[in-house]
């Protein structure tokens, strides 16, 4: 049976300043919510911080933002925050932008013990100033570095006590490739079963990948609203 933590705050209290977290959602979709917000309450800072993007100005990693807690994003879309603009112009934050599909290949090479590889995005861009160019088959490819993770926090819809792991439609995104690329990973559900209770066709992230479970209450929140007049 896995670690089953009783509080958001006992779940996130080994994340230690410095720290290199990877965070699942795509916008505010597949968020784990609540342990960002125990982040927030513990105040640990200097952050290194993996994910899609950097949530809104009040919610999901927007929260660490706005609280100063994170040094530097590794995301490839951040054009919804004006916090986050503030800390960029400002000099307070490092980002490093990636394309997506990098991005989410960094992260799967990581979990799979991938070191590098080589990839077209980014050729004959900024992204790849300074960095090396091999060319295969009369094509230039710029190298990528995978990407690991002290602590992976993830959102999933169902798990059973042995930590396997059921996302839901398009919550799932960058969560499961983020759960096997982290030393630690924390997985946030909606629902804890029985094991034997899930299909086991259907699991998405094996029990190996996660180290602890805490069920939180979900929170639907809509990252643009727009209406017709």
């Amino acid at each position: 049976m896995k670690k089953i933590f009783t509080s958001f705050e006992e779940a996130v209290k080994e994340i230690k300043d410095g720290m290199t977290l990877m965070v699942g959602g795509f916008g505010l979709v597949g968020i784990p919510e609540n342990l960002i917000k125990a982040l927030c309450e513990s105040n640990v800072k200097d952050l290194t911080v993996i994910s899609n993007n950097c949530g809104v100005d009040d919610w999901g990693l927007g929260l660490l933002l706005k609280n100063k807690q994170i040094k530097k994003m590794v995301s490839s879309y951040v054009g919804e925050n004006k916090e986050f603009e503030r800390q960029v112009l400002s000099g307070e934050l490092e980002v490093q932008l990636t394309p997506q599909g990098s991005l989410a290949e960094k992260i799967r090479a990581g979990g799979a013990g991938i070191p590098a590889f080589y990839t077209p995005a980014g050729v004959g861009t900024p992204i790849a100033e300074g960095r090396e160019i091999r060319e295969f088959n009369s094509k230039e490819y710029l190298l990528e570095e995978a990407l690991t993770a002290d602590f992976s926090l993830i959102k999933a819809w169902k798990a059973d006590k042995m930590g396997n792991v059921i996302y839901r439609k398009t919550a799932q995104n960058f969560n499961p490739i983020m759960a096997t690329a982290g030393k630690i990973t924390i997985a946030e559900v909606e629902e804890i079963v029985e094991v034997g209770e899930l299909d086991s066709d259907g699991i998405h992230t094996p029990s190996i990948y996660v180290q602890g479970l805490i069920v939180g209450e979900h929170e639907k929140r809509i990252e643009r609203l727009t209406v017709q007049s």
